[in-house]
């Protein structure tokens, strides 16, 4: 039996849980005293500074009535493009230069052909 890795960009998910609790008007502290954790913890998580684990993240998508999934992978349902809002928030803050480059990039990595 193969044991496969996953890459868990906790980063990621904390940017996410972030916007799940200011869209909710919860404070750090409010999700806190509702998941009895310390505001720290919370702060930690949302910075990607700490792991999550099921449990806690299983508390945090009840607190702020948010699917899981949307706190996992960015989108209520399974998608291969669960990137694009934070992809796109990216581009956005890159200069035109920049965003050819990664286009060009993202091109090669594709297997794409240049025309």
């Amino acid at each position: 039996m193969e044991i496969v890795e996953a890459n868990i960009d906790y980063k990621l998910i904390g940017e996410r849980i972030k916007e799940a609790r200011r869209k909710a008007g919860i404070s750090q502290e409010k999700l806190g005293e509702i998941m009895d954790v310390a505001t720290a913890y919370i702060s930690r998580v949302e910075r990607g500074s700490s792991q999550v684990n099921l449990k806690r993240l299983s508390q945090i998508s009840i607190a702020l009535s948010t699917p899981i999934e949307q706190l996992i992978n960015g989108t209520a349902v399974e998608s291969k493009n669960y990137l694009n809002k934070e992809f796109q928030d990216l581009l956005n803050k890159c200069s035109k230069d920049k965003q050819k480059l990664i286009y060009n990039i993202a091109k090669i990595v594709s297997g794409i052909n240049f025309a």
